[in-house]
């Protein structure tokens, strides 16, 4: 199963429309967004993704009550999921992530540190893909998850 990745939108509409635009191109059967969407009318760009999306409450989402409307399916982390036959733990960040929920799942994925992580370490795939903002690093990313492997590409979105 093909999965989108992607965290730290942080507001930043044309690379938020990339993403979405690659993952319609690449044809993924669902969207997990890690956290910091920061603003609603932000999220109504992500909302044009018409498969299932999967997202958690980052640092930064201040409007949490606009976002909670627009989406009623996002939650403080960690969020489990059962995809592509594995089990994935999402969260904005891996310090928040409890070592038991760690232990207890195939795939890892955060966001909150702007840097991208693609990295199999003890059977378990630990992903952040990065920023999608480009705001701190001056590079726009998302993933592409394919839980078969598991394992992930890292995707540059053009601003």
């Amino acid at each position: 199963m093909l999965i989108g990745v992607l965290a730290d939108t942080h507001d930043r509409l044309p690379t938020i429309d990339a993403a979405v635009k690659l993952f319609d191109r690449r044809g993924v059967e669902a969207v997990i967004h890690a956290g910091d969407f920061v603003a609603p009318f932000a999220v109504r760009r992500l909302l044009c993704y018409r498969g299932p999306l999967h997202v958690v409450y980052g640092n930064n989402d201040g409007e949490r009550k606009g976002l909670k409307e627009l989406m009623p399916q996002i939650v403080d982390g960690p969020l489990r999921l059962t995809l592509g036959g594995k089990t994935i733990l999402v969260h904005h960040f891996i310090d928040w992530c409890k070592p038991k929920d760690v232990e207890q799942s195939d795939i890892i994925i955060t966001g909150h540190t702007h840097e991208v992580v693609n990295r199999m370490e003890g059977g378990k795939l630990f992903l952040n893909p990065g920023e999608c903002c480009g705001w701190v690093t001056d590079r726009c990313t998302a993933a592409i998850l394919d839980t078969q492997g598991p394992s992930a590409e890292i995707c540059e979105l053009e601003a």
